[in-house]
């Protein structure tokens, strides 16, 4: 996520660059759908489409993530920009707030902009205890998105270094969805890089959507049987209202189907 930006920049060296200008104008219905009840239904309930691009700026959905190192942000630029929803860094582990978790949270509420927290997973505390931090810290509020889950590994930090095998990995993050999915009743979106997915993850949580970062290419191409609902395409994206370099991420759907997705995910 975007606080992990010293560790990607090498990777996204690498990259072409992506055209990040395809936003969508704005989505007038969305605070109008904030009422509907998240039920975690599958793609074949909510009765998606089978659209697909070969490039993230041909997607016609896109949005962002943030956390404190984008400081101010003017959510209502960034909705008049085309944001159409973002995700907030809350917490991380069972002990760390993100600084404007809040005032992300309330800014782009006000902005009418469809937006969700998400979790910075910590391999070295049990999946419990990281759900009863994130309940904490991130209100049960109608008209949310689902949380999300955030799994990398994490060689620079200072005090957790390990690599869990995977049924310790799957074991421990499917209990917190499990505990969130209860408390918010919405099913938890797994965000998943490259590495952690190919090491742990191919074949694992077959009932959850995923949030895939793929920089270099297509998340077809470089997950192993995998499909996504949200692309990660850039860690360097620009707009409206951000200062300075921001994570952009792709809705893998038309514009119908970023709606009937909202209906069935937002929170009641």
């Amino acid at each position: 996520m975007t606080d992990r930006i010293h560790i990607r920049r090498q990777e996204d060296a690498e990259a072409p660059q992506a055209t990040r200008r395809a936003f969508l104008a704005g989505l007038a219905a969305s605070a109008a759908l904030a009422g509907c009840r998240s039920t975690a239904m599958s793609v074949e309930d909510l009765g998606l489409s089978n659209f697909a691009a070969e490039a993230a700026h041909h997607y016609p959905v896109h949005g962002i993530d943030v956390a404190k190192y984008q400081g101010d942000v003017d959510w209502s630029a960034a909705r008049q920009g085309g944001v159409a929803f973002a995700w907030l860094k809350a917490t991380e582990g069972g002990d760390r707030v993100d600084d404007r978790f809040d005032t992300n949270w309330r800014g782009a509420a006000t902005a009418r902009i469809p937006r969700g927290a998400y979790h910075f997973w910590y391999h070295c505390r049990p999946g419990h205890e990281q759900a009863a931090w994130f309940i904490e810290n991130v209100p049960r509020q109608r008209g949310a998105l689902p949380p999300v889950i955030d799994v990398e590994w994490t060689p620079f930090s200072p005090t957790c270094t390990i690599r869990p095998p995977r049924d310790e990995l799957v074991r421990e993050v499917g209990e917190m969805s499990r505990i969130l999915e209860k408390h918010y009743g919405q099913r938890p979106i797994l965000y998943v890089p490259i590495d952690v997915h190919r090491d742990r993850l191919v074949g694992a949580f077959p009932n959850h959507e995923f949030w895939l970062r793929a920089v270099a290419d297509h998340p077809e191409n470089v997950y192993e049987n995998r499909k996504f609902r949200f692309w990660q395409y850039t860690a360097t994206g620009t707009v409206p209202g951000v200062e300075g370099e921001v994570d952009r991420n792709a809705f893998a759907g038309n514009k119908d189907d970023w709606v009937k997705w909202l209906k069935g995910n937002l929170a009641a």
